[in-house]
């Protein structure tokens, strides 16, 4: 990063700016890291962390990261979900 620059997180977009939907852009780099990011490493974070993995969970250790995600995930698609 630069001097000064600042990184950004899906829940800057909270603070006032319009909600992506429709169509996500595609990332070949970022669906290949979901497939490969190890069985075994989730199945560790599985038993050492509790809650880890668990449905809802997310709206309770951020409820706010939680409505932004659930509120994408309903306004956009994937190029893939066109193929379905």
């Amino acid at each position: 990063m630069q001097d000064g620059a600042r990184r950004t997180t899906p829940l800057d977009e909270l603070k006032g700016e319009i909600m992506k939907f429709g169509m996500r852009k595609p990332s070949i780099k970022r669906s290949i890291s979901a497939r490969t990011t190890g069985r075994m490493k989730r199945e560790v974070k599985k038993t050492l962390i509790p809650g880890y993995g668990k449905k809802g969970i997310g709206w309770v250790k951020n409820p706010r990261k939680a409505a932004y995600n659930k509120i994408y995930h309903k306004t956009t698609f994937s190029l893939w979900d066109l193929f379905k």
